[in-house]
């Protein structure tokens, strides 16, 4: 495994255990067997560039498979589809992993950084297959007002972070009562209720 490459996996290990402010750059290098402390700087730059390198093969990934579903299957004409769509690309992405991924808890961890959050948010946002989709969920809810919208593509987001990184934890930790495939049928079906819901 090449330096750059043994040095995201560490730090996406480290950062899903410990947290973000938690881990130091210098724990970081130790950790890959680096005895330059300036190696993460070298490579990276900031620690936010150090977080899109982690996650842009991630969300590279997702987007392929998005894409893909879409070309397979064909738009959806329901918000249960299009929540299918967001969803199942993810889901896929972290079941293709295995059980000893780090990913969707590194991003829960992450999240939890106001700064890293803009960071992480804005790397999955800015997909086209992303945005298409929230597009999609947003004009099948017409009735909601544009700043209910952004509230629940918020709550849509942390859903779906923090569902994944629990569903992550107990495949590790062998302790998991569902599939990846389960996952992706409970998230649909809560995303479908909370899109739906009707403002008080």
């Amino acid at each position: 495994m090449k330096t750059r490459e043994r040095i995201l996996a560490t730090a996406e290990q480290l950062f899903a255990l410990h947290g973000v402010a938690a881990v130091s750059n210098r724990r970081i290098s130790e950790a890959a067997g680096q005895a330059n402390n300036s190696v993460i700087a070298y490579h990276f730059g900031s620690r936010a560039d150090l977080m899109r390198a982690i996650a842009r093969p991630h969300n590279a990934d997702i987007e392929q498979r998005r894409f893909a579903l879409l070309a397979a299957s064909g738009e959806p004409d329901t918000l249960p589809g299009w929540a299918g769509v967001l969803v199942r690309p993810i889901t896929d992405h972290f079941a293709a992993l295995g059980p000893q991924s780090w990913y969707a808890r590194f991003a829960a961890q992450a999240s939890t950084d106001p700064a890293l959050r803009a960071v992480l948010t804005e790397e999955a946002l800015a997909t086209p297959s992303t945005q298409l989709t929230l597009r999609e969920i947003r004009l099948r809810t017409p009735a909601l007002p544009p700043v209910v919208q952004r509230q629940r593509t918020d709550m849509t987001r942390l859903l779906v972070v923090h569902i994944c990184a629990e569903q992550e934890r107990a495949r590790h930790d062998g302790t998991a009562d569902a599939t990846w495939e389960e996952t992706a049928e409970a998230l649909i079906d809560a995303l479908t209720g909370l899109w739906m819901a009707s403002m008080r």
